[in-house]
């Protein structure tokens, strides 16, 4: 009878220390795996240097960047609701509608040359921006924003304002900024559509892969 109740004691045993372990092992795969498989969304709101005017939809930065991402294992699925002729007004209209339909976990605002090129105020672009990053943070998002030149066509003091703009408000709110990515593309003319504005389809390679070392790391490393 001892020798039974002993066997059993020790199969109990065995029983109730390992089970426990077997499921928090379990338990630790399957969060994993899920944490590897979860997809990133990232929101691009932007103009048309984002939405690959003169080009085929596929022949965009864009494009070409969600195909680099493509095979990784942390996969970020990127959602381009970038729009040609769009102004810093237009972005702000939008985005409350953009952040309920995709959810994004991170937002990208590539805005402001638009306002720039047609002499909006710089105080309402950056109020602007600044409403911006803060709704797409209230929505649980992390916000990158990309900074922006223009031609001098409105004066030497403008153009200050403007190139100040970015720096400022990604320094209140405590977001990246990411370096202008057509500052090593407009000058060469062979990478540039004849409207001197917009790079052409061979530019958008050099401009994907740039994006990808700047954003992808920003993305990946973040906690969402």
């Amino acid at each position: 009878m001892f020798i039974k109740l002993s066997r059993y004691c020790r199969q109990t045993f065995a029983v109730v220390v390992f089970l426990p372990l077997i499921l928090f092992a379990d338990q630790s795969i399957a969060e994993e795996s899920s944490s590897a498989g979860q997809a990133k969304t990232l929101l691009i709101v932007g103009d048309s240097l984002s939405a690959g005017y003169g080009l085929q939809q596929h022949e965009g930065w864009v494009s070409l960047l969600q195909n680099l991402w493509a095979d990784e294992v942390h996969r970020i699925d990127v959602i381009n609701a970038a729009i040609s002729g769009e102004t810093s007004d237009g972005g702000l209209a939008r985005l409350p509608r953009l952040l309920k339909q995709h959810s994004p976990t991170h937002v990208f605002i590539e805005l402001g040359g638009n306002d720039g090129l047609q002499g909006h105020p710089v105080n309402k672009l950056k109020n602007n921006l600044d409403e911006m990053v803060k709704l797409a943070q209230q929505s649980g998002a992390t916000v990158i924003l990309q900074d922006m030149e223009i031609p001098p066509n409105y004066g030497q003091r403008y153009t200050k304002m403007f190139a100040n703009t970015f720096d400022e408000v990604a320094k209140q709110n405590d977001i990246p900024l990411v370096p202008f990515f057509l500052e090593s593309i407009a000058l060469n003319k062979d990478l540039m559509q004849k409207d001197g504005i917009h790079p052409n389809k061979e530019a958008q390679t050099m401009i994907a892969e740039y994006m990808d070392t700047k954003l992808s790391p920003l993305i990946k490393n973040s906690p969402h």
